[in-house]
């Protein structure tokens, strides 16, 4: 379980929210975003890049080679990567086009090994690798977007999750129709999935979305490697924003996720509010077993302000009911939708969610006006009230709270230079308390 974000991508200022939070929050985009122009290499072709190093450093007060009893046996983590990522893309011919993008993540072997196991920056081996993150053709004509290939693409429950070290890639099939005013209509099949982070198989290569799922290993080989189908309908005007997803992942599970979201203005201060359901429910041959059984919803609100100061404000509260399956879906596929899960890393969590709440209060300030463009500041608290009948240690104890708390310092200049340091501590019944840094930055181009 993770909610935030790492990484302010430029991208996010052509988002559907654009300006109205600060980077703390994963606002939602436009489904192929890219905010890079490039290098024109000619004939309308263009080379692009994305050179990011970062250092990732995990406290669980578990040092190696690890307790199993202790944090769910995570075992401290910390290590330095380098991750060239380069692109060329090609010219469009009556609306055709295509791109091809490639990377490599190296420590070049400074990294202690013993300290790599939840580093997320290599795949299943430990090893360094390179991968084709991107192949893919795409048509472009008024209101129609058409791609098919391996694509980091964007969807709520589904998505390349850019904030880490490594973005996921997909193989997948898409559509979206735009030509209906304030309607975007979406749909396509995802079939298989690569990211070090989200995927529950090996980052360094594809895998079926059932293989990276984070279901049992029993009922990833029933199910085989079938994909998730996902149809949209997105409402948008000057006020109002409505979403309502539905996603098919064959013989596991259904999610249904439906967002509202109501801007205004008063006094100069701009404000969001609003509210969010989202459902799972196993299927098919997952539904059969006992394995694993998913069958609940949350129910989330939220509360948000940016001050012509530069000030923002955001709040979150979130609802689980009373079922099973938080575990098996909560942050799969790299979908973080939530307005109140959590902090900013998928590092630890408590044993159980099951009829849980949590709430969220934020407090950023952008340095736009003092002269620092792009450059952010930001503090978030975050508390889940858990069910203790639930949520237990590795010995059994029951946990009643968990508590966390961070602080981020972004930049993202026009220049193409980024950079984000956060530091998060949490407290849960039971377990030491964990830290985390994160110091990631680099160059696009």
């Amino acid at each position: 379980m993770k909610s935030g974000v790492i990484l302010f991508l430029p991208a996010l200022l052509s988002s559907l929210y654009a300006g109205q939070l600060g980077p703390y929050e994963k606002e939602i985009e436009p489904l192929y975003a890219d905010g890079r122009k490039g290098i024109d290499i000619g004939d309308g072709w263009r080379f692009k890049g994305d050179l990011r190093a970062g250092w990732v450093d995990y406290d669980y007060g578990n040092p190696p080679p690890g307790d199993p009893a202790v944090s769910k046996g995570h075992v401290d983590s910390k290590g330095l990567f380098v991750i060239p990522k380069l692109s060329i893309e090609t010219a469009r011919y009556k609306g055709l086009y295509g791109k091809v993008t490639g990377l490599f993540v190296t420590d070049f072997g400074l990294n202690d090994p013993d300290y790599n196991s939840r580093t997320f920056g290599f795949g299943a081996d430990g090893r360094p690798y390179g991968l084709v993150q991107e192949a893919f053709l795409a048509f472009d004509s008024p209101g129609h977007h058409f791609l098919v290939g391996r694509n980091e693409i964007y969807t709520p429950m589904i998505e390349r999750d850019d904030w880490y070290l490594t973005a996921d890639s997909f193989e997948a099939v898409t559509y979206s129709n735009t030509a209906f005013e304030h309607f975007r209509l979406t749909g396509g099949y995802f079939y298989k999935m690569a990211g070090p982070w989200d995927s529950g198989a090996d980052g360094a290569n594809f895998h079926t979305m059932a293989d990276a799922s984070f279901v049992s290993a029993a009922d990833k080989k029933r199910v085989g490697d079938p994909g998730v189908g996902f149809a949209a309908v997105d409402y948008e005007d000057e006020k109002h924003h409505l979403q309502i997803w539905e996603y098919y992942a064959t013989d596991l599970y259904n999610t249904v996720f439906v967002q509202y979201d109501y801007r205004f203005e008063h006094d100069g201060t701009r404000y969001v509010t609003g509210v969010q359901v989202i459902d799972f429910q196993g299927i098919g041959e997952l539904r059969k077993h006992d394995d694993t059984t998913i069958d609940y919803a949350m129910f989330s609100a939220r509360f948000d302000g940016t001050f012509r100061t530069g000030l923002d404000f955001s709040t979150g509260a979130t609802k689980y009911t009373d079922g099973e399956g938080q575990g098996a879906t909560l942050g799969a596929w790299g979908g973080y939708p939530y307005f109140a899960n959590g902090m900013i890393f998928h590092f630890f969590e408590a044993g159980s969610l099951r009829n849980a709440a949590s709430c969220k209060g934020q407090v950023g300030y952008s340095f736009d006006q003092a002269g620092a463009r792009g450059l952010w500041l930001g503090v978030r608290l975050t508390w889940f009230d858990l069910d203790s009948s639930y949520s237990k240690t590795a010995g059994g104890e029951g946990q009643e709270s968990m508590f966390m708390q961070g602080v981020r310092l972004s930049y993202s200049g026009r220049e193409g230079v980024y950079f984000t340091g956060t530091y998060e501590q949490y407290q849960l019944d039971g377990e030491p308390d964990t830290s985390a840094l994160r110091l990631i930055g680099g160059f696009r181009f």
